[in-house]
Protein backbone atom coordinates (compact mmCIF):
# COMPACT_ATOMS: atom_id res chain seq x y z
CA UNK A 1 0.00 0.00 0.00
CA UNK A 2 1.34 3.46 -0.91
CA UNK A 3 2.55 5.83 1.82
CA UNK A 4 0.14 8.76 2.01
CA UNK A 5 1.91 12.15 2.02
CA UNK A 6 0.62 15.61 2.93
CA UNK A 7 2.76 18.70 2.26
CA UNK A 8 2.90 21.94 4.27
CA UNK A 9 4.97 24.67 2.61
CA UNK A 10 4.36 28.35 1.89
CA UNK A 11 6.28 28.16 -1.40
CA UNK A 12 4.18 27.15 -4.43
CA UNK A 13 7.32 26.10 -6.31
CA UNK A 14 8.49 23.91 -3.46
CA UNK A 15 5.08 22.24 -3.15
CA UNK A 16 5.03 21.65 -6.93
CA UNK A 17 8.46 20.05 -6.92
CA UNK A 18 7.65 17.83 -3.94
CA UNK A 19 4.37 16.81 -5.50
CA UNK A 20 6.19 15.91 -8.75
CA UNK A 21 8.79 13.91 -6.82
CA UNK A 22 6.08 11.97 -4.96
CA UNK A 23 4.05 11.28 -8.11
CA UNK A 24 7.10 9.67 -9.77
CA UNK A 25 7.30 7.08 -7.02
CA UNK A 26 4.79 4.20 -7.03
CA UNK A 27 5.22 3.61 -3.31
CA UNK A 28 4.09 7.13 -2.40
CA UNK A 29 0.73 8.82 -2.76
CA UNK A 30 0.28 12.61 -2.60
CA UNK A 31 -2.97 13.34 -0.71
CA UNK A 32 -2.95 17.12 -0.19
CA UNK A 33 -1.10 20.35 0.52
CA UNK A 34 -1.42 23.68 2.33
CA UNK A 35 0.63 26.91 2.59
CA UNK A 36 0.47 26.96 6.43
CA UNK A 37 -0.92 25.05 9.42
CA UNK A 38 -4.01 27.22 10.04
CA UNK A 39 -6.37 24.26 9.49
CA UNK A 40 -3.92 21.49 10.31
CA UNK A 41 -6.22 19.26 12.37
CA UNK A 42 -9.09 19.42 9.89
CA UNK A 43 -6.66 18.57 7.07
CA UNK A 44 -5.09 15.64 8.91
CA UNK A 45 -8.55 14.29 9.81
CA UNK A 46 -9.77 14.69 6.21
CA UNK A 47 -6.77 13.19 4.37
CA UNK A 48 -5.26 10.84 6.97
CA UNK A 49 -1.64 11.07 5.77
CA UNK A 50 0.96 8.59 6.99
CA UNK A 51 3.76 11.14 6.66
CA UNK A 52 3.60 14.94 6.71
CA UNK A 53 6.37 16.98 5.04
CA UNK A 54 6.39 20.05 7.26
CA UNK A 55 8.03 23.35 6.41
CA UNK A 56 9.10 25.19 9.56
CA UNK A 57 8.76 28.85 8.60
CA UNK A 58 5.27 29.65 7.30
CA UNK A 59 2.95 32.64 7.83
CA UNK A 60 0.02 32.64 10.29
CA UNK A 61 0.58 29.20 11.85
CA UNK A 62 4.08 27.82 11.39
CA UNK A 63 5.41 24.27 11.24
CA UNK A 64 6.46 24.08 14.89
CA UNK A 65 2.92 24.85 16.01
CA UNK A 66 1.51 22.48 13.37
CA UNK A 67 3.81 19.69 14.53
CA UNK A 68 2.71 20.16 18.13
CA UNK A 69 -1.00 19.99 17.21
CA UNK A 70 -0.51 16.89 15.05
CA UNK A 71 1.48 14.99 17.69
CA UNK A 72 -0.95 15.82 20.50
CA UNK A 73 -4.03 14.79 18.51
CA UNK A 74 -2.64 12.22 16.05
CA UNK A 75 0.59 10.81 17.48
CA UNK A 76 0.58 8.03 14.86
CA UNK A 77 1.23 10.53 12.02
CA UNK A 78 4.93 10.83 11.21
CA UNK A 79 6.13 14.40 10.71
CA UNK A 80 9.26 15.10 8.69
CA UNK A 81 10.45 18.67 9.22
CA UNK A 82 12.06 20.57 6.35
CA UNK A 83 13.79 23.91 6.31
CA UNK A 84 16.12 25.98 4.18
CA UNK A 85 18.63 26.67 6.94
CA UNK A 86 19.92 24.60 9.81
CA UNK A 87 18.64 26.63 12.74
CA UNK A 88 19.72 24.70 15.85
CA UNK A 89 17.05 26.06 18.17
CA UNK A 90 14.21 25.10 15.82
CA UNK A 91 15.72 21.68 15.21
CA UNK A 92 15.76 20.92 18.93
CA UNK A 93 12.27 22.31 19.43
CA UNK A 94 11.04 20.06 16.60
CA UNK A 95 12.71 17.00 18.07
CA UNK A 96 11.33 17.72 21.55
CA UNK A 97 7.85 18.18 20.07
CA UNK A 98 7.91 14.76 18.43
CA UNK A 99 9.24 15.23 14.89
CA UNK A 100 10.26 11.94 13.31
CA UNK A 101 13.02 13.45 11.23
CA UNK A 102 14.56 16.50 9.70
CA UNK A 103 15.65 17.29 6.15
CA UNK A 104 17.15 20.39 4.56
CA UNK A 105 15.42 21.81 1.50
CA UNK A 106 18.61 21.46 -0.50
CA UNK A 107 18.82 17.72 0.20
CA UNK A 108 18.83 15.66 -2.99
CA UNK A 109 15.49 14.13 -4.13
CA UNK A 110 16.79 10.63 -3.37
CA UNK A 111 17.59 11.69 0.19
CA UNK A 112 14.08 13.11 0.67
CA UNK A 113 12.49 9.87 -0.58
CA UNK A 114 14.75 7.86 1.70
CA UNK A 115 13.80 10.06 4.68
CA UNK A 116 10.07 9.53 3.98
CA UNK A 117 10.60 5.77 3.85
CA UNK A 118 12.69 5.79 7.05
CA UNK A 119 10.18 7.72 9.16
CA UNK A 120 7.26 5.69 7.77
CA UNK A 121 9.02 2.50 8.91
CA UNK A 122 9.33 4.00 12.40
CA UNK A 123 12.93 5.19 12.15
CA UNK A 124 14.29 8.66 12.74
CA UNK A 125 15.70 10.33 9.68
CA UNK A 126 18.13 13.20 9.82
CA UNK A 127 20.31 15.07 7.40
CA UNK A 128 23.91 14.23 8.53
CA UNK A 129 24.73 17.87 9.37
CA UNK A 130 21.72 17.99 11.66
CA UNK A 131 22.44 14.59 13.21
CA UNK A 132 25.86 15.89 14.29
CA UNK A 133 24.31 19.03 15.82
CA UNK A 134 21.84 16.89 17.76
CA UNK A 135 24.60 14.62 19.06
CA UNK A 136 26.60 17.66 20.18
CA UNK A 137 23.53 19.18 21.81
CA UNK A 138 22.62 16.08 23.80
CA UNK A 139 26.13 15.22 24.98
CA UNK A 140 26.42 15.43 28.78
CA UNK A 141 27.36 19.01 29.49
CA UNK A 142 30.78 19.47 30.99
CA UNK A 143 30.88 22.53 33.22
CA UNK A 144 33.96 24.66 32.77
CA UNK A 145 35.76 24.07 36.03
CA UNK A 146 36.53 27.09 38.21
CA UNK A 147 39.51 25.12 39.56
CA UNK A 148 43.12 25.42 38.45
CA UNK A 149 44.76 22.50 36.64
CA UNK A 150 46.55 21.44 39.86
CA UNK A 151 43.33 21.67 41.91
CA UNK A 152 41.53 19.55 39.29
CA UNK A 153 44.32 17.00 39.52
CA UNK A 154 44.09 16.91 43.33
CA UNK A 155 40.30 16.57 43.23
CA UNK A 156 40.53 13.75 40.64
CA UNK A 157 42.91 11.79 42.90
CA UNK A 158 40.79 12.41 46.02
CA UNK A 159 37.77 11.20 44.03
CA UNK A 160 39.60 7.90 43.44
CA UNK A 161 39.61 7.36 47.21
CA UNK A 162 43.19 8.44 47.90
CA UNK A 163 43.98 10.10 51.24
CA UNK A 164 45.62 13.54 51.49
CA UNK A 165 48.93 11.81 52.30
CA UNK A 166 48.66 9.42 49.34
CA UNK A 167 47.84 12.33 46.99
CA UNK A 168 50.81 14.29 48.42
CA UNK A 169 53.14 11.29 47.81
CA UNK A 170 51.79 10.75 44.29
CA UNK A 171 52.27 14.40 43.31
CA UNK A 172 55.60 14.74 45.13
CA UNK A 173 54.41 17.58 47.37
CA UNK A 174 53.81 18.02 51.09
CA UNK A 175 50.68 17.11 53.03
CA UNK A 176 50.27 20.84 53.82
CA UNK A 177 50.23 21.71 50.11
CA UNK A 178 47.42 19.20 49.46
CA UNK A 179 45.55 20.58 52.47
CA UNK A 180 45.86 24.11 51.01
CA UNK A 181 44.70 22.94 47.57
CA UNK A 182 41.69 21.23 49.15
CA UNK A 183 40.71 24.36 51.11
CA UNK A 184 40.85 26.36 47.87
CA UNK A 185 38.70 23.73 46.10
CA UNK A 186 36.09 24.06 48.89
CA UNK A 187 36.12 27.87 48.61
CA UNK A 188 35.84 27.93 44.81
CA UNK A 189 33.05 25.35 44.69
CA UNK A 190 31.23 26.87 47.71
CA UNK A 191 31.17 23.55 49.54
CA UNK A 192 32.32 22.33 52.93
CA UNK A 193 33.07 18.62 52.70
CA UNK A 194 35.11 16.14 50.69
CA UNK A 195 31.91 14.23 49.88
CA UNK A 196 30.45 17.31 48.17
CA UNK A 197 33.72 17.88 46.31
CA UNK A 198 33.72 14.31 45.01
CA UNK A 199 30.04 14.56 44.02
CA UNK A 200 30.82 17.76 42.09
CA UNK A 201 33.72 16.05 40.34
CA UNK A 202 31.64 13.07 39.15
CA UNK A 203 28.73 15.25 38.08
CA UNK A 204 30.65 17.95 36.24
CA UNK A 205 34.24 17.02 35.52
CA UNK A 206 34.52 13.26 35.10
Amino acid sequence: MAIRIYIYDDSNDRRDSLRALISLNDELKFVGEAPNCKNVLAEIETYYPDVVLMDINMPEVDGLEGLKLIKINHPEVKVLMQTAFDDSEKIFTSIKNGASGYILKNDKPQRILQAIEEVYQGGASMNPTIAQKVLDYFKPSKTKSPLSAKENEVLALLSQGLSYKMVADKLGVSYTTINTHTKRIYEKLHISSLGEAIAYYYKNLK
